[in-house]
């Protein structure tokens, strides 16, 4: 460790002295915490240039006055306890803040107040069972295999880990996407169009990088995820809400001014779970084509559908280059991993590398190698055919546990995906009731109020709307919480 303690030679004052008042500085602002180990006299005389001997008279002070003392054969630390003089009336150990002109910018964020932007939501405390969105299955995690690959990768990682990795992400990664994106989204696309990111809304963030400024309109679904929204507020955008229906965004009532940018979630609706039919999306691409629009395609659960087969994405039927497709291993390796995945159009390699490049020049080089060995040996094909088994044997158990304690309640979006949205039967309280009298027997449960999702007030009965994960809990815990949620209802 390196102490920032200068020497002045034109002082005054002794070397001693010097390195005695800048120690003492250290320790009353609390740079050098309680307890803290600081350097032998042989390193910080080595540091500063001046004799060892000088350095432990130095320290011999700092002793004596109650800063430092010296454990045989261990070495030395900062006291525990200071001396009562230079204790804070806070007893923080931390100086006073004095004014300064140079403040932090107090810049307005458009989600002030609103609720929080992103996803992280740690189960309250009396949960036992948590409808919350978001969260992948803990058990199913292949913890062996990822474990045996990362020790396998570390083997030859020494030069790929003293280097800066492509900013686009690994070539093999990025071309094992393309191979997997043929047969299961019919997308025909090569390695350089393919960026990884850090996940969903790094992958939003890049696009309103390229797209949005100020008063740059954006059309978003309504309802939506929150977290796009407030991120394209920010960089001051003019949202234009645009209702929902059975089948997804309803193009219909799209603006016929020119846009920027459209944001969709055609293969499961986020948060009402509906599938945009092949006919709507043919008539998206048709307006955004003759609107100048780039389509923002976030596919955030397309790998888990129970029912049919996926219907092909939005990019794959673009003929004019203007769908950006966004995916994620979130939902099938978990939302720790921070990695997914941009196709883009061949004419926004360039500057959507370039703004790549200057958000955080490539994303870890050990996970991106550690994924892609699990994608090339087919441990990943595996691993996600075992969980939309899992997950389709969970969904099932919801549907039913809802049949049998909340016949009127009617369920969208079960179909596909990770999560349904619940609309309470008529005549039931409002969302944010059942999610208090909920709570009370342990059961989490969420109103679109209290979800990720935002302009939910476009959509009908949104006040007896619930947003339920069920992915991440076991078929009995699902059963038994929507058994609370019919005893919540009754009483």
């Amino acid at each position: 460790m390196q102490l920032p303690i200068s020497i002045d030679n034109s002082s005054t004052s002794t070397l001693q002295s010097q390195i005695v008042e800048q120690m003492r500085a250290l320790i009353e602002q609390g740079r050098l915490a309680p307890g803290a180990p600081v350097p032998t006299t042989r390193e910080l005389g080595k540091q500063m240039g001046v004799s060892r001997n000088t350095i432990t008279s130095a320290y011999e002070t700092l002793i004596g006055q109650g800063y430092l003392y010296t454990e045989r054969a261990v070495g030395t630390f900062v006291c525990k306890t200071l001396p009562d003089a230079f204790m804070r009336p806070q007893g923080t150990g931390l100086p006073a803040r004095t004014g300064s002109p140079y403040r932090a910018l107090n810049l307005p964020l458009p989600y002030t107040g609103r609720g929080p932007p992103g996803l992280h939501r740690p189960t309250p405390g009396g949960i036992t069972v948590d409808f919350v969105f978001g969260r992948s299955s803990a058990r199913s995690f292949p913890e062996k295999a990822w474990r045996r690959i990362l020790t396998d990768c570390l083997g030859g990682a020494s030069e790929r880990m003293s280097e800066y990795s492509h900013p686009g992400g690994i070539a093999e990664l990025r071309q094992l996407i393309t191979s997997h994106l043929g047969p299961a989204r019919g997308m025909v696309v090569s390695a350089e169009q393919v960026l990884l990111v850090a996940g969903f809304q790094q992958g939003i963030n890049l696009a309103g990088h390229l797209f949005v400024g100020t008063n740059t309109p954006v059309v978003m679904e309504a309802p939506t995820y929150r977290g796009a929204a407030f991120l394209f507020e920010s960089y001051g955008s003019r949202i234009i809400a645009v209702p929902v229906d059975q089948h997804g965004i309803d193009v219909g009532r799209l603006p016929a001014a020119r846009v920027k940018l459209v944001y969709v979630t055609p293969s499961h609706q986020f948060p009402t779970g509906v599938t945009m039919p092949l006919h709507r999306r043919l008539a998206l691409l048709e307006w955004a084509a003759k609107a100048g629009a780039y389509i923002l395609e976030v596919d955030y659960d397309a790998d888990f559908r129970y029912e049919g087969s996926p219907l092909p994405s939005l990019q794959s039927l673009d003929r004019n280059g203007c769908v950006i497709y966004l995916n994620s291993f979130s939902r099938s390796i978990g939302p720790g991993l921070r990695i997914g995945y941009m196709v883009v159009p061949r004419d926004l390699i360039r500057p959507a590398l370039t703004i790549k490049s200057l958000m955080d020049n490539g994303l870890p080089w050990l996970e991106q190698a550690a994924l892609a060995q699990f994608m090339r040996e087919g441990s990943w094909e595996t691993h996600v055919k075992k969980l939309r088994h899992t997950y389709e044997l969970r969904r099932n158990a919801l549907l039913e546990a809802l049949r049998a304690e909340l016949p009127g309640a009617a369920v969208s979006g079960a179909e596909a995906g990770t999560h349904v949205y619940l609309t309470l039967p008529a005549g039931a309280p409002r969302a944010a009731l059942v999610q208090q009298a909920c709570r009370a027997l342990g059961v989490g449960v969420y109103p679109l109020a209290d979800s990720p999702a935002w302009l939910y007030e476009h959509l009908a009965d949104h006040e007896r709307g619930l947003l339920m994960g069920y992915t991440h809990l076991s078929e009995a815990q699902i059963r038994r919480g929507i058994a609370v949620l019919g005893t919540a209802l009754a009483a």
